[in-house]
């Protein structure tokens, strides 16, 4: 962990990244005056080598992270609208681990058996991880110590949008994201990409 924290710190600033204690673990906060809002980062889930697809050989270490706007208080831990994020990035990290397993671009998994939304303003019930969109600049992978260390975002979607991606598949949910402007970035405020209920042989 100290290496990867010194290696941000080299990319973003001394200043501009923190370490936060939480009951859920440690993660790692990261501010830049090169992009609005933060984003809070698991801080050791690259110390576990991911049982890849081996199509995806090299890709074994990762961090996974949520881009939180500037209106997000990460502070206000007591707040359901805004904590859930601390023990999802766990849940999910506990996950891969736990089943040997591993995470990619464009894998999606439920919020819980019940899928319920994940608070009373962000209604979605699912998340797909996706390489940096907004954040590609910035996060690019880190080399350390032999090994290439990928990030991750983990990005809410709607019922009907995890549909689409299951029918229609990856490239054409993102093409709907990129399309309307829609980023790893959260917002309480975001809409589902699907303006109709889509069906399966409609565009």
């Amino acid at each position: 962990m100290q290496h990867f924290v010194q290696a941000l710190k080299a990319r973003f600033g001394e200043s501009n990244v923190s370490t936060i204690h939480h009951d859920f673990g440690t993660f790692l906060l990261i501010t830049s005056s090169d992009f609005s809002g933060t984003l809070l980062m698991t801080s050791d889930f690259s110390t576990f080598k991911m049982n890849v697809h081996e199509k995806h050989v090299g890709e074994e270490f990762a961090e996974l992270y949520f881009y939180l706007p500037n209106y997000w208080v990460i502070t206000d831990l007591d707040n359901p609208t805004m904590n859930w994020v601390f023990p999802w990035l766990k849940r999910i990290k506990a996950y891969v681990q736990n089943n040997n397993t591993w995470l990619g671009h464009g894998h999606t998994m439920p919020c819980g058996k019940e899928m319920n939304s994940l608070s009373s303003t962000m209604t979605q019930n699912h998340f797909i991880v996706s390489k940096p969109i907004a954040c590609e600049k910035y996060l690019q992978p880190l080399l350390i110590e032999g090994k290439t260390i990928f990030f991750l975002a983990v990005i809410p979607l709607f019922p009907d949008e995890m549909d689409y991606k299951q029918g229609k598949g990856t490239a054409k949910l993102f093409d709907k994201f990129r399309h309307q402007g829609v980023t790893e970035k959260l917002d309480d405020y975001r809409k589902s990409v699907l303006k109709s209920k889509w069906k399966f042989f409609g565009k």
